[in-house]
């Protein structure tokens, strides 16, 4: 298992958002997380990428305690969470906003410019490098020097991939990668998920569309008024009416 969450919990001034939820996602898998709004999937992500603090309960991520650590810490422990809305910076390229993602860099710290600039500048072009191929492993090539202002839905939802990627996650959080897509580039943001997934890298993924969670996600997670109501395959999941009473009561 590549994460285990046990007994979370989480209040908000006296609002139970998350219910001692536990549940564990295995390594190499594209897990679903669905449920109503107001479930507490948002809640969820909040906690795993540091974003909030549990109440209760604690997460381990690689055998690893990161209960309570900040979304710096889990970032560099190979957690990326992407947003429902993209959220690039718009003035920046395609190209600048892969190539800002990774931490650590040479060029950040003032005086490497001046005492270490031939280290600087060949770092500069391995990441540049890799940015390029993400950018063609995307399809986004063709406008790497476009700013980001002047995507499209989906490809911005593309680019919070490539900006994941290039970070060498080992466990992506999706949050509602369909949203605002049209049904072309959504089919390209699943077929790219799934070759993503083959490189070894592991995908926890919230999403209001089923239809792509079906054909998408296993297992899958169905959380209803802050808790883990069931787990199973998409088969599983669809002939369980606890499902239906979750989204539309009894």
């Amino acid at each position: 298992m590549i994460l285990e969450a046990k007994s979370l919990s989480k209040e908000f001034e006296g609002i139970q958002a998350v219910s001692q939820a536990s549940f564990s996602i295995e390594q190499g898998s594209i897990t679903g997380l669905i449920g109503p709004n107001g479930a507490g999937k948002t809640t969820m992500f909040n906690m795993i990428a540091g974003n909030i603090k549990p109440s209760s309960g604690s997460i381990l991520f690689d055998d690893h305690e990161i209960t309570g650590k900040k979304p710096h810490q889990t970032f560099h422990l190979g957690i990326v969470r992407t947003f429902q809305i993209p959220r690039p910076f718009p003035k920046m390229t395609v190209l600048e906003n892969l190539m800002m993602v990774p931490g650590g860099q040479l060029g950040e710290r003032f005086w490497n410019n001046w005492l270490r600039l031939q280290s600087v500048l060949e770092q500069e072009g391995v990441l540049r490098e890799r940015a390029g191929q993400i950018m063609e492993f995307l399809k986004l090539d063709q406008l790497k020097n476009e700013p980001a202002s002047n995507l499209s839905g989906g490809q911005l939802k593309l680019l919070e991939l490539g900006r994941a990627l290039i970070s060498d996650p080992k466990l992506i959080l999706l949050d509602e990668p369909a949203a605002g897509v049209n049904p072309v580039l959504l089919e390209e943001i699943i077929q790219k998920i799934r070759e993503i997934n083959q490189m070894g890298i592991t995908f926890l993924i919230i999403e209001h569309n089923m239809e792509m969670v079906m054909k998408l996600c296993s297992p899958i997670l169905v959380m209803a008024e802050g808790s883990i109501l069931m787990q199973g395959n998409a088969d599983e999941i669809r002939s369980d009416k606890r499902l239906l009473e979750a989204f539309f009561g009894e």
